[in-house]
């Protein structure tokens, strides 16, 4: 039986909405810390977030507003309920998904495309997002569609090892991945630090890429799965009367360190060292710090993961992929793992080489 041909990542694009909400959420968070203690401790901990910028689909009010103030999208008693949110997600996901897919430029050729997989898990509609997106791109309706949804911030790894098997499988196929996410519809009216932090760090953002067996990008390599024992309730996404309620632990950052300085865990996720080019999730920047310390590489190993944190918050699924993208954009070169952490507490990962 002759080897199954290599996957390659040819091409990368990533988009955004231009509308910048993270100050704007800070102001409005705050003051809602009822403990002035509290609240000063919140202050500190947004400020050292490693956050410059947040971006959204929801638009700006009249006078520039953002989505909590006066006349925003937030401003109802007691929030949209998650049908209003879901309409939102069924317009602005497929515009910010094809944004994505419309820088892919000349890389992209709808013509060529035989398989579409699709990660989106901040919305739900049907048809699904991945037929929205066929439709308005003119695919053919024979192209096979893969629809990747509520995995959270590791479905990026997903779509991109289901690129690669489907690939490995049909050395002629040509796989158009896109992931699309509007973390910035599902706001809740917490008052307590830990969920408000957690949201602070969320934004939306879409990214598509083309796998072939044509050389050229990154070479893919095989995939790696974990889920970490008695940790199901660190992250969790419930489906609530106003939009997706996020349960995302402090003591996330703390299990992850040590989780990956155990040299079994190490093992089953690279296979010994960690290679040279980290591409982690940027999940926040005690997670960021959390996998320097437990992997003991040098101050700026993740670089571009937090890069990517600053410009772009953290992005649910498409995150990973703008972190791959920016290697892309530089021309990193070596053996490298692309990493994410999310529900489960699992980490889902790939392998690449980037030449």
């Amino acid at each position: 039986m002759l080897p199954a041909p290599p996957a390659w990542l040819n091409a990368l694009a990533t988009a955004t909405p231009d509308h910048d909400i993270h100050h704007a959420f800070i102001d409005w968070a705050t003051p809602r810390v009822a403990d002035e203690r509290t609240r000063a401790l919140f202050a500190r901990m947004a400020a050292r977030s490693g956050i410059d910028h947040r971006w959204s689909v929801l638009p700006p009010t009249a006078d520039g507003g953002s989505p909590v103030a006066r006349g925003g999208f937030y401003d109802v008693p007691g929030l949209p309920p998650t049908s209003v949110r879901m309409a939102a997600y069924a317009k602005h996901a497929p515009e910010l998904a094809l944004q994505a897919i419309a820088e892919l430029g000349d890389a992209f050729d709808p013509a060529r495309v035989t398989h579409l997989v699709v990660a989106s898990c901040t919305g739900f509609v049907a048809p699904g997002i991945d037929q929205i997106i066929a439709r308005r791109l003119g695919l053919p309706p024979t192209v096979e569609r893969v629809l990747i949804g509520f995995m959270g911030c590791y479905a990026g790894v997903t779509a991109l090892r289901n690129a690669r098997h489907i690939v490995r499988s049909e050395p002629e196929a040509v796989v158009l991945v896109v992931s699309v996410e509007l973390s910035t519809l599902h706001l809740s009216l917490a008052d307590q630090p830990e969920p408000l932090l957690a949201m602070l760090q969320f934004s939306d953002g879409a990214a598509a890429g083309i796998v072939s067996a044509e050389p050229g990008g990154l070479a893919l390599g095989e995939g790696r799965s974990l889920a970490l024992e008695a940790s199901e309730d660190l992250i969790r996404w419930d489906i609530g009367d106003k939009g997706f309620e996020m349960q995302l632990s402090g003591e996330v950052p703390g299990r992850l360190r040590a989780a990956l300085g155990e040299p079994g865990v190490q093992a089953q996720l690279f296979g010994g060292d960690a290679p040279t080019l980290l591409a982690v999730h940027a999940g926040g920047r005690s997670v960021l710090d959390a996998v320097e310390s437990a992997l003991h590489v040098p101050a700026d190993a993740l670089a571009d993961s937090r890069a990517v944190l600053a410009a772009w918050g953290n992005m649910s699924s498409a995150t990973i992929l703008f972190v791959l993208a920016r290697m892309m954009e530089r021309q990193a070169q070596g053996e490298g793992i692309a990493i994410a952490f999310g529900p489960g507490l699992a980490a889902e990962a790939i392998r690449f080489t980037a030449s």
